[in-house]
Formats: structure tokens, C-alpha cells, sequence
């Protein structure tokens, strides 16, 4: 099925958010562009701090229906910008306290579905990271001596080869790593409870009512226009249909599939008792999670950016790929093997040209935006619209000085050459895995493109 698992089971489970379709012009104080996280946990935040505040929300879908309805569900810590390139840009001080914001981060997405009773398949178990060949293994302490001269040896742990097995029993483990700051989670079903707070609180949402372009105080439709002094751009892997911003974000495709509810034998052979969400140390990026069901919803790169940062919902299942992850996963869980993939999917994230996540406020032209989360959004939006929300508001906090803040990436290149080189890159990570497999030495080439994208 080429439907997103958790928008299933989100929508058999809880309410739909509904939004009528906007036919006019309309007024706001605050105008957002963007129905996902991102928007909506800048509208959650905005009203909390300023509760007099009108705040519309324009989706040219539905709620959820791009990155925040269909990602692999870890609300993780992590960071697109490595912390060197971070003080590198602002200081030491300042990128470990993005570290510590991002950690915080977390576990403040627990407190606020706790606060608000929330039922989202919320268990906050960590991530476990397998290292299954050599370099690999290498990489797994290598990232955890590097985090460690930054301060944080308290965050990421070595495992060894019967402490990982403990984790996740995959096959020809040596070791991996494990750090306690990550959920798993149903994002739709967030999705949802979000839309409901807000629009009890007020907050306008519309649907099926695609933004053209945002201006100094309106946002523009075909058939619409909502004035307001302040405007938050919250598109992600859709900012460039906007006129103006069609080379700030690059649109590139993960994939994902998801399995029937695993036997419990089956389920018990492949450890992840924590509900630990899991990955391994090769270079193109894999992610999984065990869901409340004891279904597998596991997802990866390796599909091609589209010529002219093309979004289609045709691309939105790529069958090369779900068949190279099921490889993968069949490859780490051999007694997968007789199990059925029940759903397919994919869908666009938004990496900016230096991989590093932003958000930021103008005031002189009410201005606000967040995103280039590079895959990690679903925790990243949160600290994204929580900042914007404090620098709208003039409320004071200590996260609008962290390094991500006005930050602004320069633009992709032109076409061809954006083509070009993102699949370029995809192609040397791909390679570097094969290389890193026959050889058993880390790709130089893969290095060296880590070094371009910030890391």
C-alpha cells in the first residue's frame, strides 16, 4: 500500500484535523505558510505565550500531509550541522548549548504531550546504532571520543559487540553505540493532536490552499490573501514552489516501508525490548523503529533528487528503493524473511546547501521562517517553532541566541548543476558503502563529501 503507515493508523485511530479550503481575503496578526510541525508548533507556542494573538494556518494540503505525516517517527536530538562547523560560525560556548537544546528538546516533546494528555505512541528509549563491519565499528568510537572532548561523554556510549546484542540482535554485529535522547513516536497522531489544541484555542486553519508566494505582510493564493503584519514560511521539502525561494531548500526523497505485526516470535528474536528506535554506521543514512504494534516501520535515502527540485506525488513510492531497504532490513533481521510489507511510502525533506537547519525573524519585514531540518525535523521543528514564537512575541529566552538562529544558507545552484551534484553525492555515498564492504578501509570520497555537507 503506498499510504503512510502512520497516517492509517492515525486516521483510523484518532480525529482528523478538518480545514475548509480559503476563498478570500482575510486578516491575521500571524499568517503561517505550512500545516506540518513546524507550523503548527509555532502556532502552539505563539498562542501559549501570547494568547490574544490571531494566528492563521494555510496548507495547500492538509495537516501533516508532507514530511510530518509521513518520517520514520524519531524525535531525536540530533543536529544536521556538526558541532565543529557550529563554532566555527559563532563560538564553542554557543554550539554546545545547541547541543544541550536539542537534548532538552526531547525530552520538552514529552512534557508538552504529557501535559496535554496526548496519545501518540510516545516511548522515549533511545537510539542504538549497530556497527556490522569494521570500519564501521571504527566510526562508532570515533563519534563517541568526538563527542566526548566536546563535553557530552554522557550522551552517546560505546557498546560492545554483547552489550549492542543486548539492544538489537542483528546479524554480524561488533559493536555500536547508544544515546538515551530519542523517541519513538506516530507522528500523525501528533499531527492531529496538535490541530485539535489549536483550533480550540482559536487558531485558523485552512486546507487544500496552496501559498504562491509570501510578501512583507500577506501571504498569496490563486484565490486568496491573508494580510498579517507577521508571516512564518513552515514548508520544508516544499519551499521551493514559492516564487522566490526555489533554490533556499532542496527537495530530496527518503523512502519508507512498513511490515504486518510481527509474530511474538519474531519480535522477541530482534531485541529493541526498550522500544529503542535503530540504525547502523553505514554511510547512506537508514532508520527504523518498532511501533506500538510490533510492526517494523524502517526508511532510508538513496532516491534521486528530480531535475528542477520537482515534487510529484509519483515519486512519492520508488520501488528500486523499497526493494534495497527491504534488502537492508531482511540483510540486519534474517527471520524477517517470511514477514509481509504491508506499506510503502516516501516523500520529501528540505536540505539547505550547507546542511545546516535555520529559522529566523525579520522584524523590519515581519518575516519568519524554520526548516532545512535535513531528515531530523520531527524534533528539530519543535525547538524551530518554539524559537520563532519567542522572537515574534519578544517574549526573552536563552534559545534565540543559539547558533541556528538567523542563520541563512546560500542558494542551491542553478540547474543543471544542482541535478548534477546532489545525485552526484548520492551516488558516492551509495559506492562508499560497497567500497567500505569489499575493502574493509573508510571511503576518503564519502569523507571528503561529509566535509562539504558541514560535518
Amino acid at each position: 500500500m503506498n499510504t503512510s503507515l502512520w497516517i492509517e493508523k492515525g486516521s483510523s485511530d484518532v480525529q482528523q484535523p478538518i480545514g475548509e479550503p480559503l476563498r478570500s481575503h482575510v486578516d491575521a496578526d500571524v499568517a503561517i505558510v505550512g500545516a506540518g510541525f513546524t507550523g503548527l508548533w509555532s502556532a502552539y507556542y505563539l498562542t501559549k505565550l501570547d494568547p490574544s494573538l490571531r494566528v492563521t494556518i494555510v496548507d495547500a494540503h492538509y495537516p501533516g500531509y508532507g514530511a510530518s505525516g509521513r518520517n520514520g517517527g524519531w524525535v531525536s536530538a540530533l543536529f544536521p550541522a556538526h558541532l565543529s562547523a557550529l563554532a566555527r560560525a559563532s563560538s564553542r560556548d554557543k554550539a554546545r548549548h545547541m547541543h544541550i537544546s536539542m537534548r532538552e528538546n526531547v525530552s520538552d516533546i514529552g512534557l508538552a504531550i504529557e501535559e496535554n494528555n496526548w496519545d501518540v505512541d510516545w516511548t522515549h528509549g533511545g537510539t542504538v546504532v549497530a556497527a556490522r563491519t569494521p570500519v564501521q565499528n571504527r566510526r562508532a568510537e570515533t563519534e563517541v571520543t568526538d563527542l566526548a572532548q566536546w563535553g557530552f561523554d554522557s550522551d552517546l556510549f560505546y557498546l560492545t559487540r554483547s552489550e549492542t546484542l543486548n539492544r538489537i540482535n542483528a546479524t554480524d554485529v561488533l559493536g555500536g553505540t547508544f544515546t538515551p535522547h530519542c523517541a519513538a513516536i506516530n507522528p500523525y497522531k501528533l499531527v492531529c493532536a496538535l490541530t485539535g489544541h489549536l483550533q480550540s484555542r482559536g487558531v485558523k486553519l485552512y486546507q487544500d490552499s496552496p501559498v504562491t508566494a509570501i510578501e512583507s505582510g500577506r501571504i498569496i493564493g490563486h484565490q486568496f490573501s491573508v494580510r498579517a503584519p507577521v508571516t512564518i514560511r513552515a514548508t520544508e521539502g516544499y519551499t521551493p514552489s514559492l516564487a522566490g525561494f526555489e533554490r533556499n531548500l532542496a527537495p530530496v526523497y527518503s523512502m519508507m516501508l512498513a511490515t504486518e505485526p510481527l509474530t511474538p516470535e519474531v519480535r522477541s528474536s530482534i531485541g529493541l525490548a526498550g522500544r529503542e528506535t535503530f540504525s547502523d554506521f553505514r554511510n547512506l543514512i537508514i532508520y527504523g523503529q518498532i511501533t506500538v504494534d510490533n510492526r517494523i516501520a524502517f526508511g532510508g535515502r538513496g532516491a534521486p533528487y528530480h531535475f528542477g527540485s520537482r515534487i510529484d506525488a509519483r515519486n512519492d513510492h520508488n520501488a528500486n528503493v523499497h526493494r534495497e531497504l527491504w534488502s537492508v532490513l531482511t540483510d540486519m533481521f534474517p527471520a524477517l524473511h517470511e514477514t509481509r510489507v504491508t506499506h510503502t511510502w516516501g516523500g520529501p525533506l528540505g536540505i539547505a546547501r550547507d546542511w545546516w537547519a535555520s529559522c529566523g525573524f525579520d522584524p523590519a519585514t515581519g518575516q519568519a521562517w524554520s526548516g532545512g531540518y535535513v531528515g531530523d525535523g520531527l524534533g528539530t521543528s519543535h525547538l524551530g517553532g518554539k524559537t520563532l514564537a519567542h522572537l515574534i512575541t519578544g517574549v526573552p529566552s536563552e534559545i534565540t541566541e543559539l547558533p541556528w538562529v538567523n542563520h541563512r544558507s546560500r542558494k542551491w545552484e542553478p540547474e543543471p548543476f544542482r541535478w548534477l551534484g546532489a545525485n552526484a553525492g548520492l551516488q558516492v555515498m551509495q559506492r562508499a558503502d560497497s567500497y567500505e564492504d569489499r575493502t574493509g578501509k573508510e571511503s576518503k570520497t564519502a569523507r571528503l563529501v561529509g566535509r562539504l555537507l558541514g560535518h
